[in-house]
Order: structure tokens, then sequence, then C-alpha cells
């Protein structure tokens, strides 16, 4: 077994093994606001100051829900509403295992998931930007260092740039200007 495979088990495992709450299950009656904002760079700030514990951005992380009106910290007993500039998380690199369209395309994000792109983790553009899914409406917007790698995986078809994942090829969008 090579290194990278070694690295995508061993990813996949934590990944796996991550245990996340089972939100879905929780719909608490009492709901407000904190003064938590995620910027557009994925730091998580507290009343103005940032969040340096990143153990602590990373529990947060696992109990973020989005909702038609906005994002929330949700726990059994209450939701509190959030501020988030652009999407909550950043994937703040790429792995790279097998070659043309069966590749597989893992990406790291900056509160510890490991999401390997395909039909449940799409990457998708909006505009000039590039985003991945990571869970349950949570995306992750690609970092440009990532993306930069993201492009030399890509395989030009017609006018457009694919990258393959899975399986699924993702348009990374028009290589004519």
């Amino acid at each position: 077994m090579s290194y990278i495979d070694d690295l995508f088990d061993t990813l996949m495992s934590l990944q796996q093994n991550k245990r996340l709450p089972p939100l879905h299950l929780w719909q608490p009656e009492r709901a407000g606001e904190i003064d938590i904002r995620i910027d557009r760079e994925g730091r998580w700030f507290h009343e103005g100051t940032r969040i340096e514990r990143q153990p602590l951005v990373d529990l947060f992380a696992t109990i973020l829900r989005l909702e038609a009106n906005g994002y929330y910290l949700v726990t059994p007993v209450e939701k509190m509403k959030i501020t988030v500039e652009e999407v909550p998380f950043i994937a703040v690199d790429l792995d790279v295992r097998g070659s043309g369209q069966d590749k597989q395309l893992l990406f790291s994000t900056n509160v510890g998931d490991y999401i390997i792109a395909g039909e449940e983790h799409p990457i998708r553009m909006q505009g000039e930007r590039p985003f991945i899914l990571v869970r349950d409406g949570l995306d992750a917007r690609i970092q440009r260092s990532v993306f930069y790698r993201l492009v030399e995986e890509g395989q030009p078809q017609g006018d457009d740039l694919l990258v393959y994942s899975n399986g699924l090829g993702f348009n990374l969008g028009s290589m004519v200007a």
C-alpha cells in the first residue's frame, strides 16, 4: 500500500469515527441569538474577539445547523443564531489518489472534516469561487491555494475544465476568456 493510500485510509477512518450529534432530532423551543461570527476566512469570533482555541471551534462546528433563515448552534435545549459572512468552513488541503476519472479528491477543512468529493460532497462554482458540500447543507469554500491544486487535476472537456472524483465530473468553469 502506498503512502497516499495509507493517508486516505487514516483520514477517512478519523472522519467515520467522528461522532456528530443528531442535530436533525433536536428541535429546541428555546431560541435566540448569540454574538458569534464566522468571517469569510473561516475564523470564529465571540463578541468581536477571535476564538483561538481550535478544539472549541471544532466542537462548535459539530453543532452548527443551517436553517431557512440562517445558521444556528443547536443543542437539545436551545438554538442560538450566529452570523456567517459567507460559508462556515474552508477547505484548506487537498490530497489526490488515483488518476483520470477514477481519481479521488480528499479535502480537509479548517474544522477537522475530511471529505472525498463525489455524489454526497459535490464541488460547485459560484461565479469564480469554488465550494464543496461538507454535510447537511453546510459548505466549505475551497481556499485559493487548494483551488490551484484542484485546477492542476482538471481535464479539458471542450471549452470547460472538469475535475473528476469518485467517478463524477465537476465543472470548474470555462477555459475561454
